[in-house]
């Protein structure tokens, strides 16, 4: 057979992250043997062995790694099809909530792009409601892939653009964000490993993909943790130029002079057909 159901998958994602079926089966809120038994049950459908059983535990077959990658993409993809299903309700239901679309941002980047970009949709005639949804460096994709955000503001080279469909908006430098009493901070230009080997200031680290990278530095939550560990002189960021508009009286902003430039796109998943978002993605372009 080749139709899977979400259960299949969900049981089997479970038993590949955690590669021990029971802390896998403590994880779904089920007895071990049934989960072992599912998992039979889809190998002998597929006519493939999922995973290698040994004393020593459980690994992943190329069959299996194939399988909990595509799983991941399809699970979000029925997550995501639920979520925009329900955002979507309220055009049906006059006294229903009202249809929006949600917008992923960097948390501090392109603060006056959004500004345009908010009033100049709102000025449309029938514009849809949006709802800013602030996030970490990297999550914006997965943001798009599970259906919590319609469309995001992304950025390259810290980005994967792969799957979806994008406009470029604009391009800009990169600083580094220092306390303002540091001495490097009175320097007109720095470069990346200026900033990468500071003694007594280590880069902030934000998580990607659920990790954090390995580093001295502090592991960074939100935008207001960062400003007020750079202000008491624990930690040093690297942010496109835009981030000048949220930065403190206790900040400095040093431009990088051998950092890439960033450029924003405003991205959404391949196969919308939000007429919603067509119009955003219009007025993006017209800025």
């Amino acid at each position: 057979m080749d139709t899977l159901e979400t259960r299949d998958l969900r049981y089997f994602i479970a038993v590949a992250e955690e590669l021990h079926f029971g802390r896998a089966a403590e994880r779904l809120g089920m007895a071990q043997p049934p989960l072992s038994r599912a998992i039979q049950q889809l190998e002998r459908r597929l006519g493939v062995s999922l995973l290698k059983r040994n004393r020593r535990g459980v690994a992943l077959t190329v069959a299996g790694e194939t399988l909990l990658h595509e799983g991941r993409a399809a699970l979000d993809a029925t997550t995501a099809a639920a979520r925009r299903t329900r955002r979507a309700g309220g055009a049906d239901d006059p006294g229903g909530p009202r249809h929006r679309l949600v917008l992923a941002v960097k948390a501090g980047a392109s603060h006056e792009l959004l500004h345009k970009l908010l009033d100049a949709f709102a000025a449309e005639p029938d514009a849809t409601e949006i709802e800013v949804l602030p996030s970490g460096t990297c999550e914006q994709g997965e943001m798009l892939r599970d259906g919590r955000a319609d469309v995001a503001l992304m950025h390259t080279p810290f980005n994967s653009l792969t799957g979806f469909d994008n406009e470029e908006l604009m391009t800009e430098g990169q600083i580094a964000i220092l306390p303002a009493g540091h001495p490097l901070a009175a320097r007109k230009t720095l470069s990346l490993a200026d900033v990468g080997d500071i003694p007594d200031l280590p880069l902030a680290r934000w998580s990607r993909d659920g990790t954090y990278p390995p580093g001295p530095g502090p592991e960074i939550h939100d935008q207001t943790q960062l400003a007020q560990l750079i202000a008491l002189g624990r930690t040093v960021a690297v942010f496109p130029d835009s981030a000048r508009a949220w930065l403190w009286a206790e900040h400095t902003a040093v431009p990088l002079a051998d950092a890439p430039p960033v450029v924003t796109h405003i991205a959404w998943p391949a196969h919308s057909r939000s007429l919603a978002l067509a119009g955003l993605i219009r007025t993006a372009t017209r800025l």
